[in-house]
């Protein structure tokens, strides 16, 4: 299943990529929703091979994700795909200059599953698609002004 969403902002391009691509923050983030994150690689430098184990718990059951930066062409483009055991997920964030002060972001994710039972669930939100992509772009929209607001 994909989801994708474009959001226009009021930020030059490269000051976008860095907001989108602060992990620090991103970490941050993550944490205060109550997930645990273990950075796999300790640099410090934002870049390919930077990733992380996400425990968190969804529908009442405790889920593990790993996750790592698989491309990283500043200030266009940023790749991360992860695993759990039900689901592959690969999510793609990609900048576009609109202007000298103004800029889109193009958020994409591509959720496959794994096994049979995530089979069934994707088929089953499937139904629900135009809701999903209603709440996908608020949550990125959401996602964007927070890192914003963390940033600063």
């Amino acid at each position: 299943m994909k989801f994708s969403t474009r959001i226009d902002t009021d930020l030059p391009a490269e000051r976008l990529f860095e907001v989108v691509g602060n992990f620090d923050a991103l970490e941050r983030m993550v944490i205060g929703r109550g997930a645990t994150v273990a950075r796999i690689d300790p640099s410090n430098e934002p870049g390919i091979g930077m990733g992380w184990n996400i425990g968190f718990d969804w529908r009442g059951k405790a889920r593990q994700l790993r996750l790592a930066v698989t491309r990283f062409d500043r200030p266009e483009q940023m790749m991360m795909a992860g695993h759990s055991d039900a689901l592959d997920l690969t999510v793609v964030a990609t900048v576009v200059a609109l202007s000298r002060v103004k800029s889109r972001l193009i958020f994409e994710t591509e959720v496959r599953p794994r096994n049979m039972k995530a089979r069934l669930m994707l088929q089953t939100a499937k139904l629900g698609k135009a809701q999903l992509d209603r709440r996908y772009q608020r949550r990125i929209e959401d996602f964007v002004h927070q890192m914003r607001n963390f940033a600063r």
